[in-house]
């Protein structure tokens, strides 16, 4: 969770920002801050998520190995591993890693002060079919060992065994972010396909969902899911959702969700509605597709021109769906592995103040450019539209953005797939 920032005054200077997309709003240079950047944590194993109490406290996942803490003066324990880890205070041999599965999203309860409490998303062997489960755990005095561990959802959709897709396999489009919203009354989760064609319509399984519940795991009150199904649901029909954040002025929930070889999106969410993927054969058009997913087609293999992708398999279909959600941006119609989301704020963050922050982990499918990045997006309040996109000047370069959140003191903290969570400071 992104606590809210201190405010500090800034020295600002110029910075280029290359505009992307749709026409850039112009700013003074005296607008926008120079960018430094520090190594927080090196060495790590697809490190996925972060959350921070206010004083600097930073818990963080790996994918493959599980939850750990940062404290304020750099010392890191590692509190709970997964099958197959040494190291750390409790080890769990039913949290597995597999494909894009693992222990993935991690949240800070808000009255932490007061409960100790945390949340991860992880997969898990404990079903079988094996599931993505949200676990509540208790940290505890010291912040070197977490106990009370409580399944609050075990039955988010997991992908058991490969198909024939591109990143076909076992543990594929498994989403995996979760945050408390603005005012702290509810957690969000969001979740995937697992290149499965029957679960983004399905109103009982709990892929290509945004879930909305309390504390203990039970649907929020005011879930407006349409009749029949799950009542944890907020939203349906998504692909696969691995950004999460909530606006600072209205706290509307905005997603970032993965295309399908085109079309990237990010999209405001309203209570009970469907992001429009439908990826099921023999339906809108289309006839079979291998392993009855066509999410990859046509030609899933190959490259070709997006638009014509796109009218074949819409991310959003809104033929089928006249009613759909409709994204406010969609990447120019590329698909790059888009991913971690957070807003930035703050007076120290000039002209970029109140900019949605979306990280690429890079894509180069089909003659594509990979793209990896981190794109600043002046989103409209209604999150039904954009202003201006621009690119962050990056001061320690690309990689695989795979989660952005803001830390309490207003700096930008980012985790690459390749090892390492950086630290953002405005000059």
């Amino acid at each position: 969770m992104s606590q809210k920032p201190t405010i500090r005054p800034f020295c600002a200077v110029l910075a280029s920002a290359a505009i992307i997309g749709v026409p850039a709003t112009a700013t003074s240079s005296t607008d926008t801050p120079e960018l430094s950047h520090t190594t927080v944590l090196s060495d790590l194993e697809n490190p996925w998520d972060m959350a921070f109490l206010p004083d600097g406290t930073m818990f963080f996942t790996e994918k493959c190995r599980g939850l750990s803490v940062r404290l304020p003066d750099g010392e890191v324990n590692n509190l709970l591993g997964m099958e197959g880890t040494e190291g750390y205070a409790t080890t769990t041999d039913d949290l597995v890693c597999q494909g894009q599965a693992g222990m993935n999203g991690v949240a800070i309860d808000p009255d932490f002060d007061e409960n100790r409490t945390i949340y991860v998303y992880s997969a898990s062997s404990m079903s079988d079919p094996r599931t993505n489960r949200v676990l509540r755990l208790k940290v505890n005095s010291d912040v070197s060992n977490v106990s009370d561990r409580t399944d609050i959802v075990d039955d988010i959709a997991y992908k058991p065994a490969p198909t024939d897709h591109p990143f076909g396999d076992a543990g594929a489009h498994n989403g995996g972010r979760i945050r408390f919203d603005r005012d702290g009354r509810f957690l969000y989760v969001t979740t995937g396909d697992t290149h499965n064609g029957e679960v983004p319509q399905s109103p009982t399984r709990l892929g290509s969902k945004v879930l909305r519940i309390d504390r203990d795991g039970k649907a929020a009150e005011g879930n407006n899911p349409p009749e029949g199904f799950d009542p944890r649901t907020f939203t349906y029909g998504h692909r696969n959702v691995q950004g999460l954040t909530f606006h600072p002025k209205t706290g509307q929930p905005i997603v970032t969700e993965h295309g399908p070889w085109h079309s990237d999106e990010v999209n405001a969410l309203v209570n009970g509605g469907n992001s429009g993927w439908d990826p099921r054969p023999n339906m809108a058009g289309r006839g079979d597709c291998p392993d009855d997913y066509c999410g990859y087609e046509p030609n899933q293999n190959e490259g070709m021109d997006p638009k014509e992708r796109a009218a074949y398999m819409p991310l959003t279909d809104t033929e089928t769906y006249p009613d759909a959600l409709q994204p406010a941006w969609k990447n120019n119609n590329l698909s790059q592995g888009i991913s971690g989301a957070d807003f930035l704020t703050g007076d120290q963050w000039g002209a970029w103040n109140g900019r949605l922050l979306v990280g690429f982990m890079g894509i180069g499918f089909g003659g594509t450019p990979v793209g990896q990045r981190i794109s600043m997006i002046d989103i409209a309040e209604d999150g039904l539209s954009v202003n201006d996109v621009a690119e962050m000047p990056l001061p320690m370069g690309s990689a695989r953005f795979r989660s952005i959140v803001q830390g309490p003191d207003g700096d930008l903290f980012v985790a690459v797939d390749e090892g390492a969570i950086y630290r953002i400071t405005p000059e």
